[in-house]
């Protein structure tokens, strides 16, 4: 059976773990080759590791140091990436991270590391996917799309989050910068959607979900009662790449079981 991605090469954004390591996963296993990236040297055989699995089971890819944040270093992985496999036919814009404070202690370090990886991170990838599709064109043989771009953002670009104000700016602003370049380059055949997570079990909020206790506390958010798993992402991820999703272009899409449906009015408010 003709897998989806077939003959596509993508580019994950800080994909050596969690969400982003389940999204090169699920692109491998339909046929994209995967460039698995990371950002600092400390993190090399997490990347690695990732990879291997990967092609053990038949997949392809490479892994490539990148910070985000750093144009040039941008610009490298985009090259590395061309010269390996031609050229870039999707890019899942996933790096991100927190640096959490209370407002009123939160320092200017910390606001600008996180907008700088987050939303900074999103545009120079963004940029660079871009103008790889305007040079090329559409591949009608592999898809009716010239390109690709997914965003991941959060629950956290609607709802507000005390505590995390540069975090959710951040997802906020992906939203904003994902709608206003797909409306820019729509008429060139380029797809830019978003997913939005909701409570995903990674090492990186491994406090919300290690105990039964902490599970029960974070189930009152979501009516579905169910944490979610990075392959849940992952499925989305293959379907906004693939053309089964082409009319969709400017969308947020929320994979987190009704995580945004107020669960606090499930019993009248």
């Amino acid at each position: 059976m003709e897998k989806k991605l077939q003959n596509q090469t993508a580019i994950i954004t800080g994909s050596s773990s969690g969400i982003g390591a389940g999204v090169a996963k699920a692109l491998a296993r339909e046929g994209a080759n995967v460039v698995i990236n990371y950002p600092v040297e400390h993190v090399r055989q997490d990347a690695e590791n990732i990879l291997a699995e990967i092609k053990s089971n038949g997949g392809h890819g490479i892994t490539s140091r990148c910070d985000v944040s750093k144009e040039d270093e941008v610009k490298a992985m985009f090259d590395e990436t061309i010269k390996e496999f031609g050229t870039v036919d999707i890019l899942i814009n996933n790096a991100g991270l927190q640096k959490d404070a209370p407002f009123d202690q939160m320092t200017l370090d910390q606001w600008n590391f996180v907008l700088s990886v987050n939303l900074t991170g999103q545009f120079l990838c963004s940029r660079e996917a871009i103008r790889e599709f305007l040079r090329r064109g559409i591949r009608p043989e592999v898809s009716m799309a010239a390109g690709k771009i997914i965003c991941m953002s959060s629950v956290h670009e609607v709802i507000p989050w005390a505590g995390h104000a540069n975090y959710a700016a951040s997802k906020g602003g992906i939203m904003l910068l994902m709608k206003s370049i797909a409306q820019e380059f729509a008429w060139k055949k380029i797809r830019i959607n978003s997913i939005c997570p909701g409570a995903i079990q990674t090492p990186i909020n491994k406090q919300a979900w290690e105990t039964p206790e902490a599970l029960s506390e974070l189930l009152t958010l979501i009516p579905y009662q169910r944490i979610g798993i990075p392959d849940d992402i992952g499925k989305a991820a293959i379907w906004l790449a693939s053309d089964d999703s082409d009319y969709v272009n400017g969308a947020s899409i929320f994979v987190d079981g009704g995580m945004t449906l107020y669960p606090g009015f499930t019993t009248n408010g």
